[in-house]
């Protein structure tokens, strides 16, 4: 008897807040990626041309919020997805 209750305990185990929690670590790869391309190019593009480093800063600050929301949208549906 006590095996059948660990079977029914095994199969209502909640596995979401794991399963989010991969989710969010594999979803986050993408803005860490875009994050490093940006600035990459802003550096790259002010080694080239110094005299254009305000405009690719003002350009580089815009799309960086841009990603940077991607990760807090990520990190918000892990929340409700864990529950918590």
């Amino acid at each position: 008897m006590s095996s059948v209750l660990l079977a029914q305990e095994a199969a209502s185990a909640n596995i979401n807040a794991g399963l989010a929690a991969i989710g969010y670590g594999l979803g986050a790869i993408g803005p860490g990626i875009g994050v490093g391309l940006i600035w990459a190019a802003v550096i790259n593009g002010t080694a080239r041309q110094p005299e254009a480093q305000g405009k690719l800063m003002g350009i580089a600050w815009t799309t960086f919020v841009l990603v940077e929301v991607l990760a807090l949208i990520g990190l918000v549906v892990y929340f409700i997805a864990s529950g918590g």
